[in-house]
């Protein structure tokens, strides 16, 4: 049976290596990183490398002697559906989580016995869930027994001043004397928006939305060769990261935001970067004022919903 439990959970992670793959518009040749994964995914390196594994046998990836695994094909150009793997719905239940945390559904502080009846998982897979969260900082293990949720999701006020302080360090970002486009970097993310406005924004999960549009964001910041900006913005990008699954339903409305995304590739790249940082605060504003209206709203019928139950 233990062979076949590591194989099982090889054929969970092997779709979401993938569909992280692809939000990183990573190509073939590019390194798969055990510690990258694991910690995206909130799990140990050992299953990784084995889902690493799995996609070799499938001839996605390839193993190289004493440097680890390397794609074989551009990610975008795998169909995850199409693979021939007995996947569980581990992402679909750990959004299912994350939708009911975020609307309330959840109470903190929480217990896994209620959620083991809740939900009628195996202990296992919510654990694995659970530990995904804890990592993402939704939320956090008490010192005996249960869970509590991050308050900052419940907090339109915390949530306004997150995007007041990401106004403040990315557009300073931009203008640092040290910054240097990485342009082989900003050839991927500009290819990568555009297949997003080619009809992906209507095809990809949500997680994988977050993860695009927060890469991109991460990596503008990466080039101003500051890392005190740079863990600033990764910080950010986990606390926000599930009011941002709230308000990526409204898909049509990311259109606009992919398109403001190019151009400010563009105008970084061309030099014009004081330019850029105008362009990027205001760009910031605008996404906050939408977003923040779709957390009121949200908050308005978690609230409703209370008075009603």
């Amino acid at each position: 049976m233990k062979p076949r439990i590591k194989k099982d959970l090889a054929e969970q992670l092997a779709p979401k290596i993938i569909d992280m793959a692809r939000a990183r518009s990573m190509l073939a040749g590019d390194p798969l990183r055990e510690e990258a994964f694991a910690k995206e995914l909130g799990v140990s390196r050992s299953p990784i490398r084995r889902g690493f594994g799995l996609l070799a046998e499938l001839g996605l990836a390839t193993k190289e002697h004493n440097r680890g695994y390397f794609l074989t094909r551009d990610a975008r150009s795998i169909d995850v559906r199409s693979l021939p793997l007995d996947v569980d719905p581990f992402e679909d239940f750990y959004l299912r989580v994350v939708d009911d945390v975020v609307a309330g559904d959840i109470r903190s502080p929480f217990f896994e016995a209620e959620l083991l009846r809740k939900y009628e998982v195996p202990r296992g897979q919510l654990i694995k869930v659970l530990n995904r969260l804890g990592h993402e900082a939704m939320i956090e293990r008490k010192p005996g027994q249960g869970w509590v949720i991050n308050s900052f999701l419940h907090d339109a006020e915390a949530h306004i001043q997150s995007y007041r302080f990401r106004m403040a360090i990315e557009p300073a970002a931009v203008l640092e004397p040290t910054y240097r486009v990485d342009k082989v970097a900003f050839a991927k993310a500009r290819h990568l928006q555009q297949q997003m406005l080619d009809g992906d924004i209507f095809k990809i999960s949500r997680s994988e939305i977050f993860q695009i549009g927060s890469q991109l964001h991460e990596l503008i910041v990466r080039c101003s060769g500051n890392p005190f900006f740079l863990e600033s913005i990764r910080r950010q990008n986990q606390l926000r990261r599930f009011m941002a699954y709230r308000s990526n339903v409204d898909r049509p409305r990311l259109i606009s935001q992919c398109e403001e995304h190019i151009q400010l590739l563009d105008l970084i790249e061309s030099g014009h970067r004081e330019e850029a940082a105008a362009f990027l605060r205001k760009h910031l504003d605008v996404v906050s004022r939408l977003k923040t209206v779709g957390f009121d709203t949200a908050l308005g019928d978690e609230h409703e919903n209370a008075a009603v139950g």
